[in-house]
């Protein structure tokens, strides 16, 4: 079985991508089981070894809520913040700023949402109301020195709404980045979207002069659409990728949801469209492989699969 996909380029995409990987905390804070803080450690120091260019480490959410992530300080402790590779941290508020602040971070991240039902379920927050509360973090982390980066969730669907009209995702999109966020990412929480809405909203946001250096697309693969979305994302000239080593993560508002965009099988697309990720896959296939049995289930990456005997 081959190691890598034959090379056959597209001429229209972008030469390079950078992935942005979210598996310590978007992949780990769905999971029931307590991942050890030795292992998360770990799983950061294997991923930036792996090429990994951009590695979301934790969030400081209250650890009643997010109870996997209660060791964020710990972690971020015993992680190279002053490294070349950036380490950002979720934070859903002003303690969660604070908090991140007093541990040296120097990467943040906002998470906001497009649609009014997951505002109050997630954030405690009207849809309008999120950017008062973000409002202040985001203006406190930007005076600090940091880096600001915005989430924006439910933008293909929403499992109490249903279809989420695309200009209600744009006008939430556009006032996250009108407070200062330097990148916007914008996700397929459920996993519902498909290529042609991909580029609609794509178009979307160019016709409300947010151009594609500016976002990051972030799927999740609950109806096997997640490649095919990054391959429209890419076609429209997107060149950063949220994915998750493994697949890890899954969306608890959807029944049968796998989770995110394996970064694997992300790489292996790309090195066969001849793309530059930076990325060893056999290192990272080796860290998903470990990582799964620390979890004590198979991974859910097609190419982790494929290749987990051949590299671990």
């Amino acid at each position: 079985m081959p190691d890598l996909p034959a090379v056959v380029p597209e001429a229209s995409l972008p030469e390079r991508v950078t992935i942005y990987e979210v598996g310590p905390r978007d992949g780990l804070q769905n999971e029931s089981t307590i991942v050890p803080l030795d292992v998360k450690a770990e799983f950061v120091e294997r991923l930036i070894a792996a090429g990994l260019p951009i590695v979301e480490a934790t969030s400081f959410v209250h650890p009643t809520w997010v109870p996997q992530l209660a060791d964020a300080e710990e972690l971020v402790a015993r992680l190279p913040l002053d490294g070349p590779v950036p380490l950002p941290v979720l934070v859903p508020n002003e303690r969660g700023l604070d908090r991140a602040l007093a541990a040296g971070c120097t990467h943040v991240a906002i998470f906001g949402s497009a649609t009014e039902t997951f505002a109050k379920k997630n954030l405690n927050s009207s849809l309008d109301g999120q950017y008062a509360m973000f409002e202040p973090v985001v203006r406190r982390a930007l005076d600090a020195g940091l880096d600001v980066r915005a989430y924006v969730s439910m933008c293909f669907g929403d499992p109490w709404e249903g279809q989420v009209p695309v200009g209600q995702v744009v006008d939430a999109g556009r006032r996250l980045l009108d407070l200062g966020a330097t990148q916007l990412s914008l996700g397929d929480t459920i996993g519902v979207g498909t290529p042609g809405h991909v580029g609609a909203l794509l178009d979307a946001f160019d016709g409300a002069d947010v151009g594609v250096e500016r976002l990051a697309m972030h799927f999740h693969d609950t109806y096997g659409q997640a490649l095919a979305n990054a391959l429209a994302a890419l076609r429209h000239g997107i060149t950063t990728f949220d994915a998750s080593a493994g697949g890890l993560g899954g969306c608890p508002y959807a029944e049968s949801a796998t989770g995110n965009l394996a970064t694997e099988d992300l790489v292996w697309m790309l090195t066969g469209l001849g793309i530059g990720h930076g990325v060893d896959l056999d290192q990272l296939v080796a860290t998903s492989t470990w990582m799964a049995g620390h979890l004590g289930r198979p991974s859910p990456s097609a190419v982790v699969r494929a290749l987990g005997s051949v590299v671990d």
